[in-house]
């Protein structure tokens, strides 16, 4: 679980809170949000608001390779270094460059529909058809990366359905979580990334089968009216490992 705490005015009080949070809840991940970095506020971010016993540093609205390097140099003028960053692509020039982007020091990245569809001048729709290229091409990009890809917030929070139905858009995508704006959908969130019942089991009959038929020396085999080889044995490896992960 993660925990993101926001640059207040008494930045240190934020700090000395995120320090707190650490040494009390040690399996959270606590990260601090720092406004972009072509702003005024981020170099008295990272100085006064960060703390070496946090987890990372969200940055918004990254956009080139110039301001990630100021990022890395931010860090380590502070001693902070070790921080993960967490990256976040949320307009047209970031998801343009994307693939620039999350190389080190990202660690994690996440993508910003509302910011983008604003910066792009588009119309925010409950299909998100909107958002689909985009979201798509950070979680190829953050998957060649080899870094988690964290997905698109819902703003609705009167619709549980509609909250499952987009997180399990961005699970198909190759999302590995969901960013979420209210403590309500933190379960919920879980419930859409975490393998059911039904799959974990479906998965372990479907490699024993495919194993044991890869044994005989078979490359494919029918399972339960599907035709399965390596890439779908990959995959319910995958559900399994996700799972026992969890």
């Amino acid at each position: 679980m993660a925990l993101q705490i926001e640059i207040l005015p008494d930045a240190d009080a934020v700090a000395r809170r995120g320090a707190e949070l650490v040494a009390e809840h040690p399996r959270i991940a606590v990260y601090v949000r720092v406004n972009p970095v072509p702003t005024e506020w981020f170099a008295d971010d990272v100085r006064d608001g960060l703390h070496p016993f946090i987890t990372g540093v969200i940055v918004p609205k990254l956009e080139s390779p110039e301001q990630l390097a100021t990022v890395a140099d931010s860090l380590a003028a502070a001693g902070l270094e070790q921080l993960h960053v967490l990256a976040g692509i949320e307009s047209a020039a970031g998801v343009e460059r994307v693939r620039e982007l999350l190389v080190p020091p990202v660690a994690v990245a996440y993508f910003g529909a509302e910011d983008y569809v604003a910066d792009m001048g588009g119309v925010r729709t409950l299909g998100s058809a909107e958002v689909l290229y985009a979201r798509s091409r950070v979680a190829l990009a953050a998957r060649l990366a080899g870094v988690p890809a964290v997905d698109q917030v819902v703003t609705r929070l009167d619709a549980e359905d509609h909250f499952l139905a987009d997180a399990a858009d961005g699970r198909a995508l190759g999302y590995q979580g969901k960013l979420c704006i209210h403590p309500a959908q933190v379960a919920l969130a879980h419930r859409a990334f975490t393998p059911s019942g039904e799959e974990v089991d479906r998965a372990r009959r479907l490699v024993a089968a495919y194993d044991e038929a890869v044994a005989g020396g078979h490359a494919a085999i029918a399972f339960e009216g599907q035709m399965v080889d390596e890439p779908l044995a990959r995959h319910a490896r995958a559900v399994i490992a996700a799972a026992e992960a969890t």
